[in-house]
């Protein structure tokens, strides 16, 4: 079985700031198994910040982007298995869950929530990070 990588790129583009020279990609879909990397508030295709300083609004974009991926991979958020939060401040517990539970209604993942002393990068307030398994037709 051959891996399929979605998206991939160099953390020296994404992280010119910073010195590492990494290969990575946004998704790999292994099987059935779609694993996404963890996401923000960040535009997939300007690699924009959306959202500085609003934790919902980068929560929204973080959503988005797991959606465009999946689809990407041939997966909807239906197909979601698992979901790990990563908050900067146990404060933002409430609007993230909000939105998230507003994109998954209906789906029950299994979650895992961690509050973190920080991201990749200051702005950032939230990740989500999740594993599908796309659903054969029967």
């Amino acid at each position: 079985m051959t891996h399929v990588r979605i998206r991939p790129f160099n953390t020296r583009d994404t992280y010119p700031e910073q010195d590492i020279d990494n290969d990575l990609c946004q998704a790999v879909v292994a099987g059935d198994t779609i694993y996404l990397r963890g996401q923000i508030g960040q535009d997939l295709d300007t690699a924009a910040n959306v959202g500085v300083g609003d934790v919902t609004a980068q929560t929204e974009q973080a959503m988005a982007n797991i959606a465009m991926l999946l689809g990407e991979a041939g997966a909807a958020v239906d197909d979601i298995v698992k979901v790990t939060v990563y908050l900067v401040d146990p404060r933002y517990r409430e609007p993230v869950y909000r939105v998230i539970g507003r994109w998954l209604k209906g789906v029950h993942p299994v979650s895992t929530g961690l509050v973190v002393s920080a991201l990749a990068r200051p702005e950032w307030l939230v990740e989500v990070d999740v594993i599908a398994v796309r659903q054969r037709a029967s």
